[in-house]
């Protein structure tokens, strides 16, 4: 079992930035993919972006190319989304997942191969 705790949510103004933490315990690090996944009021959960165990694999969703970037630091435990230009469509729950086992980029999307998940971090994103 992966304990995930998130952090670095806000508001933030249209065009602006945040960074959302994820801090795993419970299993190394070096074997856990992450992924960041959303849920605004109303609609269903979606696949934001992942990175693999190893930190040389990374998957986004179209809205998210270019603007996020997903990483990892395995000195601290925690993996990141760094979030730029962000506009209305991005305020949502944002919640961290982990799998151990991940077979092929496009699973990464699939949030029914993460068995474990953090209690997510509000993004509000508003003038």
């Amino acid at each position: 079992q992966v304990q995930l705790v998130e952090s670095g949510g806000g508001l933030v103004q249209p065009g602006g930035s945040l960074k959302l933490s994820c801090t795993a315990s419970g299993r190394p690090f070096d074997i856990i993919n992450i992924a960041w996944f959303r849920q605004a009021p109303g609609k269903e959960r979606e696949f934001v972006a992942a990175i693999d165990w190893s930190g040389d694999t990374t998957v986004y969703r179209d809205s998210a190319k270019g603007r996020f970037t997903v990483s990892r630091d395995g000195a601290k435990n925690t993996g990141y989304l760094q979030m730029r230009n962000l506009n209305s469509e991005d305020t949502a729950m944002y919640y961290c997942a982990a799998a151990l086992y991940v077979l092929g980029s496009s699973a990464f999307r699939k949030a029914s191969i993460y068995n474990n998940w953090g209690q997510g971090t509000q993004v509000t994103v508003s003038a």
